[in-house]
């Protein structure tokens, strides 16, 4: 028998150590680059958990899961205690050990974020904002809100949460001349010291008082570890570059209305400076009015497109019916913008259920599209891998536990009061599939879309006494399909609704410069480069074979990839559908007639060409089986590969997605 030491003295439910002992010698069926996709994201120190550990010691697969089921099954069980509800011990361990062997077989997982800061001290002693992947916030009353709002973009990135936000507030107020008052303003060496910084100038600014001299002298020096989410300091240095520009842009707009270029510029350099705090990289996405020629034209100043403007996705909000000439033509040339339809966002959940009410008060939506969202808003998500399921027994069974994972994530708080007024009415689900593509390969088209409207309805009915047993509202939508990413990787599973782009393609990850594992990498063969959009990274390419090939991007049509997204918007997502319709060079001109037809059925959609799109170093790149051959004979044998895995991994940050990755 095993003794019994409680790793986890911050949670109040674990697993049985002998149970999740059982499964450290078993084998994994990672995906072809995931076992190096967990080591290097979500991978934690173990002497986090116990001083017994190794200090140099990180997680393997079986840890990672185990901290991650605690975490669940503890918010459940602390939910129930408060509220003085009806917990069963052995029932929920029971549930516990077949979410645990669902999790560690690639049935279904939890987001990137959820395998990185579930079951953490940092969750329990702070909130439960970290678990979320992404959010959205409007500009609408920065009249009235002022720097509160790029504060909160900026809190917000800094915990790794994707912004989406609008361009309302253009036009709202004029900007006053600059103070000559100055007062001294220490920044305190915190996330939340950060972003006061922010919402101190900007007020100076709208308010025309007086102007912050930032003393920085108590930040950091850069290389020094971050506790609680991870990673290293960048020193002073971005956010005194961020100081900088941002009063060089508000500067320029003086005597002027505020304006969409200023709200968005104002963003893009808060989020540039986030990833050159930490390596991580931007997840935004700016939705502006398409009459607004300034806003649609942000893209074309090259000079600001690679200082700044790269930090969000612009897309524009649509409406049905409407003239789609010129920004389709747009879309060609950088596949920019991607089309946001608000009212069917409002008005419909699944469109095979009709027309109605359902989300009234949606403003906006995520970075990478898929959940409709209100003000301040986040969005909370799970996916399902159904190619590796065998049956539709297996598909409830399975379903059922991604349910509940995601449904114990609404249990939690934010620090942030005007975001838990709405997430706690709300308690918005994401429940997703990747592998869509697979699972079609494998089931047939029309058996994959009949399970997934099946199982939908399941979803609906389990919410209905969940939320009776947790004593907590019904959530206002529960599904949706993400375009997923590194959480894919691990699976094998191609992302979301995607084709792959090729049987043979390099998939590029990249890693902090001082990531030990780039110098075993580089002595196995791989192809190793320095990251061409950032100086503190390094671009690993690594040679794959898809796994479950059917046929690629280039063998389907713009028409056929749009259908199965409004199929999936029909019988499965009452939330959204994210995707990146790709399109040949012969199909630029039906852009306009696809949005045409299919505008009543879609909530967004983004287009990207096939060919040259100026995005060098891209995630994915097709080759031939000739040189996927060339890279594999430069490769060193990785059978048994251990890394240098004493670097912790580096957590996911924004959403677990290449698809909210900026296009140029």
């Amino acid at each position: 028998m095993h003794q019994e030491i409680n790793y986890f003295p911050h949670l109040s439910f674990q697993l049985n150590q002998d149970f999740v002992d059982s499964y450290a010698t078993r084998s994994i069926d990672w995906g072809p680059v995931g076992y190096i996709t967990f080591k290097r994201t979500y991978s934690r120190r173990m002497q986090e958990r116990h001083e017994s550990f190794d200090p140099q010691r990180t997680e393997e697969w079986h840890e990672c899961i185990q901290r991650v089921v605690n975490g669940v099954f503890s918010i459940q069980k602390d939910h129930c205690k408060n509220a003085g509800l009806p917990w069963i011990e052995s029932k929920a361990n029971a549930t516990a050990e077949a979410m645990y062997d669902a999790m560690f077989n690639f049935k279904f997982l939890p987001p990137g974020r959820g395998l990185w800061m579930m079951g953490t001290r940092y969750v329990t002693e702070r909130t439960g904002a970290a678990l979320y992947n992404c959010s959205f916030i409007s500009t609408e009353n920065i009249d009235t809100e002022k720097g509160e709002v790029f504060e909160w973009i900026m809190d917000a990135l800094m915990l790794g949460i994707g912004v989406g936000y609008d361009t309302l507030g253009a036009g709202k107020f004029i900007i006053p001349p600059v103070s000559t008052e100055t007062y001294t303003c220490p920044i305190d060496d915190s996330r939340e010291g950060w972003s006061s910084s922010v919402r101190f100038l900007i007020d100076a600014y709208i308010n025309g008082t007086a102007q912050p001299v930032f003393d920085y002298s108590m930040i950091r020096e850069a290389g020094k570890a971050i506790k609680g989410f991870g990673g290293t300091s960048s020193g002073p240095d971005p956010l005194i570059l961020l100081h900088t520009t941002i009063r060089q842009l508000w500067n320029a707009k003086v005597g002027q209305l505020i304006d969409s270029e200023l709200i968005v510029d104002t963003q893009n350099v808060i989020g540039r400076c986030v990833v050159a705090g930490n390596v991580r990289r931007s997840a935004a996405i700016a939705i502006g009015d398409p009459e607004d020629k300034v806003f649609t034209s942000l893209k074309n100043d090259q000079e600001k497109l690679y200082a700044w403007r790269w930090n969000s996705n612009n897309t524009v909000t649509a409406t049905p019916g409407m003239d789609y000439s010129e920004l389709s033509q747009q879309c060609v040339i950088n596949g920019e913008p991607g089309f946001h339809w608000l009212d069917n966002s409002r008005h419909y959940g699944r469109t095979l259920d009709g027309k109605g009410n359902f989300d009234v008060k949606v403003k906006g939506v995520n970075p990478c599209a898929e959940i409709t969202l209100e003000n301040r808003e986040l969005c909370n998500l799970v996916e399902i891998f159904p190619a590796h399921l065998d049956s539709i027994e297996e598909l409830v069974s399975i379903g059922k536990l991604a349910y509940l994972y995601n449904k114990s994530v609404t249990l939690t708080n934010t620090h942030w009061p005007k975001t838990n007024a709405v997430m706690l009415k709300n308690r918005r689900l994401g429940i997703s599939q990747s592998g869509i593509t697979q699972a079609i390969a494998k089931f047939g088209y029309r058996k994959f879309m009949d399970n997934s409207s099946y199982l939908y309805s399941l979803i609906k009915s389990w919410d209905e006494s969940y939320s009776d047993w947790l004593c907590i509202p019904r959530s206002k939508k529960l599904t949706t399909v993400k375009p997923s990413g590194s959480v894919s990787l691990l699976a094998g599973a191609t992302p979301g609704m995607h084709y792959p782009e090729s049987e043979y393609y390099i998939r590029r990850i990249r890693f902090a410069n001082d990531n030990p594992m780039v110098q075993d990498f580089i002595q196995m063969g791989y192809h190793v480069e320095p990251d061409a959009y950032g100086s503190n990274a390094m671009v690993v390419s690594f040679p794959v074979k898809e796994k479950y090939f059917t046929k690629t991007k280039f063998d389907v049509t713009i028409w056929e990839q749009v259908k199965l997204c409004a199929d999936l918007q029909k019988y499965w997502a009452d939330n959204s559908v994210s995707v990146t319709v790709t399109f040949k060079e012969d199909e630029a001109n039906q852009i306009k007639p696809v949005l045409e037809a299919f505008d009543s059925e879609l909530k967004t959609i983004s287009f990207l060409k096939l060919s040259e799109t100026g995005y060098i170093q891209a995630p994915y790149e097709a080759i031939d089986e000739a040189k996927y051959n060339e890279m594999l004979a430069s490769i060193t044998d990785t059978s048994s590969m251990t890394l240098s895995s004493n670097e912790e991994g580096v957590g996911e940050k924004y959403c677990d997605s290449t698809g909210c990755v900026v296009k140029f």
